[in-house]
């Protein structure tokens, strides 16, 4: 450290080694208190806290200005202190500070900078609105928490590009002024003043360009990619967001998982210090609908739903034995837990699988492995019956079996949304800390009964399945895909796909989404071009690195692992945005506004 420099510690880094050590250091007081003309005062810097006193000079000796400016501290005025470090006395350590066994004796105070009364205090623990933590967010982004969120997105992204770099990667920045594309979520347009009319989009993905790159003999692109989507927002959600994004040539979908869990495993390793088990467990879409009722299942809970329609088909309980005999399905999702459930609690849940799309939530309650006679439909099940049921299901002690019956899937997705609310209920505390998993195999497309056309289940570039080809054309609602989702406790962490790198077959899915040859080329031109000069099998995932760090620091919205998020309004406080802009600048961009007038206020 140069001399005169402000600082040559940190005040997080003091420890019991450096007693008897001169430092000078910088920071923020956090707190001041005053003990008898003896001033005490927490600095704090990104690095921690550390005490420094101030203690009155001795007769006749100088120090009445270092006093002086000891008075006058407030809540983060930012100052320079150079002391001694010493042992604190016996009986005032903090255990709960790393720097709690010492304390700095200052010699020399000097005020840099002074701070107004704050709109909240710079602690943990004080409650204060969304609205006004963003309007200061340069006072909210002080806590250490906030700067422990910040910290470690900063090493996970340095870990990633680490990875990819030591396999082959190329980091490659794609465009963010592009073509709109009509698919997807709503895009952000940009008017362009060279062009009057005409207008660019943000991305919400690199996804063509990628491909593109794939053309180009790249090979291996990532980037920490910034995209776009004008929808509505929630925790996981925001108009602007980072993807860990990467495409790879000449690989099959074992490939891209392949590395992408080394790139886990290494960033747990490197940020968390935690090792992690691969290869992670994968399922068929199809399988985890039917088993979890979820295509992001949380596995660190054991609910799992179980096909019980073989026990009714000779049932006299008509709603089950219609059912299975006229090829749907009975499915139980039974919760050991259950039990001390009210009954308006039940209702809640009934309303929960309506709300679903559900005609209602059978349910049977039991006392050991006896169903009790609360559980409306206990009277008309025959005593076979209920132990059949109670070995399917693995009663033992009791809890609530619930039931969806119907379609198999949509009778599994009921008891999903069930499932995920009793976790929640319940308060089930999860039997593993980390819970991967690979869904795979979606179906390519479904239908748009709004529209009347098929339409992408994720992207309109995903490969079919090789075996499932032939059939494209006459049965597209059951063709699978080479989609594949990574899901972290029960959060869609990543999505990608195989992609179809060739022209013909590109083509006939667009085909199918009720674009003719003309509007193929007209909207998606760019890639169809690229496709036709000797494409190679290329494949990719783009990880949502926001949630991603919101799920390793255990923060429930992504706001809070973002250093300048928008509201759920979509509005940011700090720079008072969107706002209207000069009529000039309209003018020049060719553009008139229509906006209807609000309601006069009564």
């Amino acid at each position: 450290m140069t001399a005169g420099a402000y600082r040559d510690h940190s005040c997080g880094e003091l420890r019991p080694s450096h007693v008897g050590q001169t430092v000078r250091l910088t920071g923020w007081v956090h707190a001041r208190r005053d003990h008898g003309g003896v001033y005490f005062f927490d600095l704090r810097d990104r690095g921690g806290l550390v005490q420094v006193v101030v203690r009155p000079p001795e007769p006749g000796k100088p120090g009445k200005e270092l006093l002086k400016a000891a008075e006058s501290l407030g809540s983060e005025y930012v100052v320079s202190v150079e002391g001694t470090v010493s042992p604190r006395p016996a009986g005032t350590e903090n255990p709960a500070l790393a720097t709690g066994k010492i304390e700095v004796i200052a010699s020399r105070l000097e005020v840099l900078n002074v701070s107004k009364t704050l709109p909240f205090e710079i602690d943990e623990h004080v409650s204060v609105s969304e609205e006004v933590r963003l309007k200061y967010r340069f006072l909210d982004l002080r806590r250490p928490r906030m700067l422990g969120n910040l910290t470690v997105r900063h090493k996970a992204a340095q870990s990633v590009r680490k990875y990819l770099d030591s396999k082959g990667f190329l980091e490659i920045e794609t465009p963010i002024l592009t073509k709109s594309t009509p698919e997807g979520a709503r895009d952000f347009l940009v008017p362009s003043r060279l062009s009057p009319g005409e207008f660019y989009a943000l991305p919400q993905s690199p996804q063509i360009f990628k491909q593109i790159l794939m053309v180009s003999g790249v090979e291996r692109y990532f980037q920490l990619a910034r995209a776009f989507r004008d929808e509505d927002l929630r925790s996981d959600r925001q108009p602007e967001h980072t993807q860990i994004d990467l495409e790879m040539s000449f690989v099959r979908e074992e490939d891209v998982h392949e590395l992408v869990e080394g790139m886990m495993k290494t960033l747990f390793r490197e940020v968390m210090d935690l090792d992690i088990a691969a290869p992670f467990p994968s399922l068929d879409y199809r399988e985890a609908m039917l088993r979890y009722g979820s295509d992001k299942p949380d596995l660190r809970h054991d609910l799992e739903i179980r096909d019980v329609s073989e026990l009714w088909r000779a049932s006299d309980f008509k709603v089950f034995a219609e059912t299975a005999k006229g090829g749907g399905s009975v499915l139980a999702l039974h919760a050991p837990g259950a039990g001390k459930l009210t009954r308006s609690a039940l209702d809640g849940l009934t309303d929960l699988a309506k709300a679903h799309g559900a005609k209602g939530l059978p349910w049977l309650r039991w006392d050991g492995e006896k169903p009790q006679t609360d559980s409306p439909i206990a009277k008309f099940l025959k005593e076979s019956e209920v132990a059949a049921l109670a070995s399917k299901c693995r009663v033992n002690g009791g809890g609530i079996t619930f039931f969806g019956v119907g379609e198999a899937l949509k009778a599994a997705a009921h008891l999903g949304a069930v499932r995920k609310d009793l976790i929640g209920r319940l308060e089930l505390k999860p039997g593993k800390p980390w819970a991967f998993l690979w869904v795979k195999h979606f179906p390519l497309l479904e239908w748009d009964e709004e529209e009347k056309r098929w339409t992408f289940t994720h992207n309109p570039f995903t490969a079919p399945l090789e075996s499932e080809l032939s059939r494209l054309e006459s049965d597209p609602g059951n063709i699978r895909s080479h989609q594949y989702d990574l899901v972290l406790n029960g959060v869609e962490l990543a999505s990608g796909s195989i992609r179809n790198h060739k022209v013909d077959v590109q083509e006939r899915i667009f085909k199918l989404m009720g674009y003719d040859k003309e509007a193929q080329r007209r909207r998606f031109g760019l890639l169809l071009n690229a496709l036709e000069y000797g494409a190679p099998p290329h494949g990719g995932i783009a990880v949502g690195f926001d949630r991603l760090v919101a799920i390793l620091r255990g923060e429930d919205s992504i706001r809070e692992v973002i250093a300048f998020p928008k509201t759920q309004k979509g509005t940011d406080p700090l720079s008072e945005c969107p706002s209207p802009v000069d009529p000039k600048q309209l003018k020049e961009l060719s553009i008139r506004l229509d906006i209807p007038k609000r309601a006069e206020k009564s």
